[in-house]
C-alpha cells in the first residue's frame, strides 16, 4: 500500500484562505459498490500537541517518531519555537512526513505573539508555558477562535499569580506577562466548557515551584478520556500525578523527562473511514491499531456495534463489517440512544451515520461541543435539515430520525469534523458538494487521497 507523504500547505496567519478562484467546492464521492479497503493513518494530534508541549519543557532534547504533521500541530510548533524551542526533522520512520527532534531552549523568552488559528491545543496549552517564560506573549487566532472559550485557562493563570490582561474579554487575544516562573499550588476552576484547561495546566505544572493543585468546580466535566491521555503523558515522563478524588489533580514539581516516543495513528481520524463501511457496505480496515490507548477514537469499537456493526480485532488490525443489508433495501443500521460525553469529538460523524439508521437515535451529554470550532449542534442540524433530514437540537444533544436525503450544498464552518461528516453523507446522497474540504488539513491533510484511496 502506497500513502503519499505529507508537504507542508502554505498557510497565512489567521487561516483565511487566499485570494484565488472562487471555490465550486468538493464533490463528495457516492460509493459506487461495497467498500474493501484496508488503510494507514497519520499520528494523533491530541498525542502529537502534548507531546510536543512536555519535550518543549524536557530537561533534554526528546524525538518524536511518526508525528502528526497538519495545521494544528505545525501552529503548536511555531508557537513554541517562537518561545525559544528549536526543532530538527529527521528521516521519517512512518509513511506520513518526518520525525522530530525537539530541543528545549536554555531559558525561555516571551517578546512574542503566538497564533493559534482555531488550534484549541494552542490556545489552551501554550500560555501556562508561555507564564514560564521571561517577557509578554500575545495570543490570538482565526476569527472563530476569538469565540472559543477561553475564562478557565485565564482565571486558572490569575489564581496561580500570572499576570495576564484580556481586557476582561475571557477570550482571545490576550497577553501572558511572563517573569521566567510560576509559583503554583493550589487552583481551582470550571472546566465545565473544555477539558483542555485542566490538561493545559497540567502540562506545564512540573515546572511550577510549588507544582499543582488542581480541582475543578463545575456540575460535568467533558471529554474525560483527554485529561486521562495527559496525565498519562506525564506518567511517562516521569511526573508524579495523582487523582485523590474525582475532578482533583496533584502535579508533584520536578524535572521532565526528555524521552523519544513513537505517536500512535489518530483513531478519532479513523471515524470517518469506520462509519463509512456502514454507510456504503463492505468493510474497512484501520491498520497500526494500538492494543491500549487513552485515545477517545477508541470507543468506536464499542460505539459502532450499537449501530449493528461486526467489529474484528486481529493483531493491530481492528476492522468494521457493515451490517446485512435488510430485504427492502435498507442498510440494516440501527438507531442507538448514547451517552457521548466522552467522545464529543465522534458525534459529528455518528450523527451522519444515524441519518442513514431504521430508526431514530438521540445522543446527549454533548452540549459542550457547541463550543469547538464552531457550534457543531446547530451546524449538523442546519447541514442535514437543508438536504432534508430530520434532525433537532436538545438542550445537551441531538435526536435524529431518518429522513430521505438529497444532494445539495454542505458548509463545513471551517470545521474538520463537520467536512468529513459531508464526506460521509455524499458517500450515499449524489450531490452533495462540501465548501471547504480544505479544512480536514487542521488534522488530516491527507484525507481526500486517503478518501478516494477507500473507494477505489
Amino acid at each position: 500500500m502506497q500513502i503519499q507523504k505529507y508537504s507542508e500547505p502554505e498557510f497565512d496567519p489567521y487561516g483565511d484562505r487566499r485570494e484565488t478562484e472562487p471555490d465550486p467546492g468538493w464533490l463528495a464521492p457516492v460509493a459506487a459498490q461495497p467498500l474493501d479497503s484496508v488503510l494507514a493513518l497519520p499520528g494523533s494530534k491530541s498525542l502529537t500537541n502534548r507531546e510536543l508541549v512536555l519535550a518543549a519543557l524536557a530537561d533534554g532534547p526528546s524525538t518524536l517518531h511518526a508525528p502528526l504533521w497538519s495545521r494544528d500541530s505545525e501552529l503548536m510548533i511555531d508557537a513554541l519555537r517562537a518561545l525559544g524551542t528549536s526543532f530538527e526533522r529527521m528521516p521519517a520512520t512512518g509513511g506520513f512526513g518526518d520525525d522530530l527532534r525537539v530541543i528545549p531552549a536554555d531559558e525561555l523568552l516571551g517578546s512574542t505573539t503566538v497564533e493559534c488559528g482555531l488550534a484549541g491545543t494552542v490556545m489552551r496549552f501554550v500560555p501556562p508555558v508561555a507564564a514560564l517564560a521571561l517577557g509578554p506573549t500575545t495570543f490570538d487566532g482565526d476569527e472563530g477562535a476569538r469565540r472559543r472559550p477561553m475564562g478557565g485557562s485565564i482565571e486558572g493563570l490569575r489564581a496561580l499569580g500570572v499576570d495576564l490582561d484580556d481586557d476582561r474579554r475571557g477570550a482571545l487575544p490576550f497577553t501572558v506577562h511572563g517573569t521566567g516562573r510560576v509559583e503554583g499550588g493550589a487552583v481551582e476552576l470550571d472546566a465545565s466548557a473544555s477539558s483542555q484547561f485542566v490538561s493545559g495546566l497540567l502540562l506545564s505544572a512540573a515546572r511550577f515551584e510549588r507544582g499543582l493543585d488542581l480541582r475543578h468546580t463545575g456540575e460535568r466535566l467533558p471529554s474525560l478520556p483527554h485529561i486521562e491521555m495527559t496525565i498519562e503523558t506525564l506518567r511517562q515522563r516521569g511526573i508524579e500525578v495523582s487523582s485523590p478524588e474525582p475532578g482533583r489533580w496533584v502535579v508533584e514539581p520536578g524535572p521532565i523527562r526528555a524521552v523519544d516516543v513513537a505517536i500512535e495513528p489518530d483513531l478519532s481520524n479513523a471515524a470517518p473511514f469506520l462509519v463509512a463501511a456502514l454507510v456504503a457496505g463492505g468493510s474497512v480496515s484501520i491498520v497500526g491499531w494500538p492494543d491500549t490507548t487513552t485515545q477517545v477514537g477508541a470507543q468506536l469499537e464499542h460505539l459502532l456495534p450499537r449501530f449493528g456493526a461486526r467489529v474484528e480485532r486481529v493483531g493491530d488490525r481492528l476492522t468494521v463489517q457493515a451490517p446485512e443489508r435488510t430485504g427492502d433495501g435498507g442498510r440494516g443500521i440501527r438507531g442507538a440512544d448514547l451517552d457521548l460525553s466522552e467522545a464529543g469529538e465522534l458525534v459529528p460523524n455518528l450523527v451522519a451515520l444515524a441519518a442513514f439508521a431504521d430508526g431514530p437515535s438521540t445522543f446527549t451529554g454533548i452540549g459542550h461541543i457547541r463550543h469547538h470550532e464552531t457550534d457543531r449542534l446547530a451546524a449538523l442540524v442546519a447541514e442535514l435539515n437543508g438536504l432534508g433530514g430530520d434532525v433537532r437540537e436538545l438542550d445537551d444533544g441531538l435526536h435524529i430520525v431518518p429522513a430521505p436525503l438529497h444532494g445539495g450544498p454542505w458548509r463545513a464552518y471551517a470545521d474538520h469534523r463537520m467536512a468529513t461528516t459531508g464526506a460521509i453523507v455524499g458517500l450515499a446522497v449524489d450531490g452533495v458538494i462540501v465548501d471547504d474540504i480544505g479544512s480536514t488539513s487542521k488534522t488530516l491533510p491527507q484525507f481526500t487521497a486517503l478518501w478516494e484511496q477507500m473507494l477505489a
